[in-house]
């Protein structure tokens, strides 16, 4: 069983940026692909950001290619999302997950963080 926290959210201005934290305990941290996915106001939880077991391949959503980048330290069990020049559309509760294959479906990831609220202010 892994258990995901994470960190890190807050609220930010419009063109800033925020670093989140997901720090894993509980299972072999290096052995799942890990992903981001946030849930805004009134809408569906979707994919943000993952990474591959070894963090050298990364799949973005488009509405956050060029902005967000996704990493993890193997060492530390833990993954960061970077998020640079935001905006109030990125406004959601970010939540990170572990899958056992590289995916960037919510239906493959089988252990969650409980989230973090991001707000983005104009």
């Amino acid at each position: 069983q892994v258990q995901l926290v994470e960190s890190g959210g807050g609220l930010a201005q419009a063109g800033g940026s925020l670093r989140l934290s997901c720090a894993a305990s509980g299972g072999t941290f290096s052995r799942y692909t890990m992903g981001w996915f946030r849930r805004a106001p009134g809408k569906e939880r979707e994919f943000v950001a993952t990474t591959n077991r070894s963090g050298g391949n990364t799949t973005y959503a488009d509405s956050v290619k060029g902005r967000f980048t996704i990493f993890r330290d193997n060492a530390k069990t833990t993954v960061y999302l970077q998020m640079n020049s935001l905006n109030p559309e990125d406004t959601a509760v970010y939540y990170c997950a572990a899958a056992v294959e590289y995916s960037v479906s919510q239906s493959d990831y089988v252990y969650w963080g409980q989230g973090t609220q991001v707000t983005v202010a104009s």
